[in-house]
């Protein structure tokens, strides 16, 4: 069976978080065991000392799932050159990539709604949609 989607699906993939992100076909890209995820990868549960990564915290979304939702921060914090470094150092499949843009839209979009009320993270949501969208246009040029 496919991996779960984090916050679970029955063992499901999240096909709307992978259609999102430029998965094209959806079922293919489901695969693999399902891994615990911490589920809520951002700078404020990453505690950093002497400019190294110290402890992570915040375990408050971790569930079994796909490993791709972790991979949110890439749009959330890395820009440019910063983010090729990570995707580099992380060295994963186009696939899982293609949902991790799909996490981060979905993460992003439902912050920008306004439903939370903080303003300022809504407009940083829409940053991370113009970067998600930008990106999944500069791998369909890759590929097509």
């Amino acid at each position: 069976a496919p991996p779960a989607a984090r916050g679970g699906r029955g063992g499901r993939c999240d096909t709307a978080a992978a259609a999102a992100g430029g998965a094209r076909p959806v079922a293919a890209l489901c695969h693999g065991p399902p891994v615990w995820v911490h589920g809520d990868v951002a700078s404020g549960n990453l505690l950093v000392e002497d400019g190294k990564l110290y402890a992570v915290v915040d375990f408050g979304s971790s569930a079994i799932g796909d490993p791709a939702c972790d991979l949110v921060i890439a749009w959330t914090e890395f820009y440019g050159e910063s983010r090729q470094a990570f995707r580099d150092a992380i060295a994963l499949d186009e696939h899982s990539w293609a949902r991790a843009r799909g996490w981060a839209l979905w993460k992003a979009l439902i912050v920008a709604s306004g439903h939370d009320g903080n303003q300022r993270e809504a407009e940083k949501s829409w940053r991370v949609i113009d970067e998600v969208l930008a990106d999944h246009t500069k791998q369909s040029k890759r590929e097509g």
